[in-house]
């Protein structure tokens, strides 16, 4: 797949700064994107040089940083800087050398808040770029029943069978456990982190209750406030902030929960089959999961700037975001044939929209009024 949308969001990064970092979780393609790039430009580098800090030989050479890269010039990558903070300080001085415009592609699978303290040194210097899983917001040819199952990590995708896919996605989740959150140089038995992404799996679309989980797994609040900050910072779990309006009414302010993957989502919940998750008591969290994660990659919206609304016990709004300066509103329905709500007519006069999409998974839309549309998924993905 040429993923064209990412190889343009790099070259607007190039253009502007001499480091560009993409971050993402781990198996979403980074790796090829930056292979990819680099040979699709290979004739703007005079040279090019890569650097896999997984790898012994990689971590060897660049255990003196600035001795490895000084020489270098053209495209430099180096894959999961994450494990080497020591970089950053570093690259300041090369990217600041007028005579040799060497440019720096780094790839990361821990977010921008967990590389924080290395990034400081590059303020100015370096602009951030998420990569997520296949989407139908980047490629409308994929397959959205195959990619809502599976979810969009390439190897669960292109799996030849349902079963080679979750037997993947099982691998994955025991190697990020065991492997991937050490190596950021966190302490936390792979059990107890086991236990509470399944417990936040049954969560998903829901209010965070920080005491009720905490009490389940015997742990204090703080330990889940960590835990929780960890799989959000390792792109596992989308964190939904709530809006609050000025109005009178008692608005909800826990954050909603949602595992970013749909096929992750659907592993830790033991559903491998499409007969599975059609039958499973979460298919209407799991749907709205899905498609939240397909909007908001398609619109490229941070997490900071995403939001739900709730009223206790009388109206709420699945998701909210700013959109060229309006308001726009998105419930999700599984159903073939979604109805007006007063909850929905609650959030327009409310939050003062000036759309909300009814959002569900068959084809068809149809226009209920001026500011209020039913519309398919994929539909949905080509107008955003």
């Amino acid at each position: 797949m040429e993923r064209t949308r990412i190889i343009s969001l790099i070259e607007e990064g190039f253009a502007s700064f001499p480091v560009v970092a993409l971050l993402g979780a781990r198996q979403v393609g980074k790796t090829t994107l930056a292979r990819y790039f680099s040979e699709a430009l290979r004739q703007q580098f005079s040279e090019i040089s890569f650097f896999d800090l997984e790898d012994p030989l990689h971590q060897s050479q660049l255990s003196d940083p600035r001795m490895a890269l000084r020489d270098l010039s053209g495209l430099v990558i180096i894959d999961e800087v994450q494990l080497s903070p020591n970089l950053f300080p570093v690259l300041r001085v090369l990217a600041d050398r007028k005579d040799n415009p060497t440019r720096f592609l780094l790839l990361g699978s821990a977010s921008r808040e967990l590389v924080a303290k290395g990034s400081e040194s590059l303020a100015g210097r370096i602009t951030f770029q998420e990569i997520w899983p296949f989407g139908l917001w980047e490629n409308l040819n994929l397959d959205a029943k195959i990619l809502w199952l599976r979810g969009g990590y390439p190897c669960s995708y292109l799996a030849k069978t349902d079963k080679e896919s979750s037997d993947w996605r099982e691998q994955y989740i025991r190697t990020f456990l065991e492997r991937d959150i050490p190596q950021l140089g966190i302490k936390i038995p792979a059990l107890a982190m086991r236990r509470f992404w399944y417990m936040l799996a049954h969560y998903h679309g829901q209010q965070m209750n920080y005491s009720e989980i905490a009490r389940s797994l015997d742990i204090s609040d703080a330990t889940v406030r960590r835990y929780l900050d960890i799989l959000c910072g390792t792109f596992m779990v989308r964190r939904v902030q709530p809006w609050f309006e000025n109005i009178s009414k008692r608005q909800i302010k826990s954050p909603k929960i949602y595992i970013r993957d749909s096929g992750i989502f659907h592993s830790l919940l033991g559903v491998f089959t499409t007969a599975q998750r059609d039958s499973h008591p979460k298919l209407g969290a799991s749907w709205e999961g899905f498609a939240l994660e397909e909007i908001i990659k398609a619109t490229s919206t941070r997490e900071q700037d995403t939001y739900f609304w709730a009223v206790h016990a009388q109206g709420e709004l699945d998701l909210m975001l700013f959109l060229g300066g309006k308001r726009i509103g998105f419930e999700f329905k599984f159903t073939s044939n979604p109805k007006v709500t007063p909850s929905m007519t609650m959030a327009i006069d409310i939050l003062k929209l000036d759309k909300l999409y009814i959002v569900h998974p068959q084809q068809g839309n149809w226009t209920i009024d001026a500011k209020m549309e039913v519309i398919g998924i994929e539909e949905l993905i080509k107008k955003l």
